[in-house]
């Protein structure tokens, strides 16, 4: 991963984001030689989100199985039933 000054970022940024569109790989920015912020290109930041959502959809199902909170497959189609009517 490449790293760049807060103060590149400010005076090259055109630059740095036609990297990213052509690399497609995050730049660290440091500002006053500590981590500051990741640039990244929008379809990756985009995937990254949709794939957090995804991760966070599983978690809430292996709490909802932890905690009961579940219901037989019949049931599911009974309750889905009402509420589509």
């Amino acid at each position: 991963m490449r790293t760049e000054l807060v103060t590149t970022l400010k005076r090259q940024a055109t630059e740095l984001l036609a990297d990213l569109e052509r690399d497609k790989e995050p730049i660290l920015i440091t500002q006053h030689g500590l981590p500051s912020a990741y640039l990244v290109d929008v379809q990756s930041y985009q995937r990254q989100q949709e794939r957090m959502a995804i991760l966070e959809g599983i978690a809430r199902g292996e709490m909802a199985v932890a905690d009961d909170r579940v219901v037989s497959h019949d049931e599911a189609k009974a309750r889905l039933a009402r509420w589509l009517k």
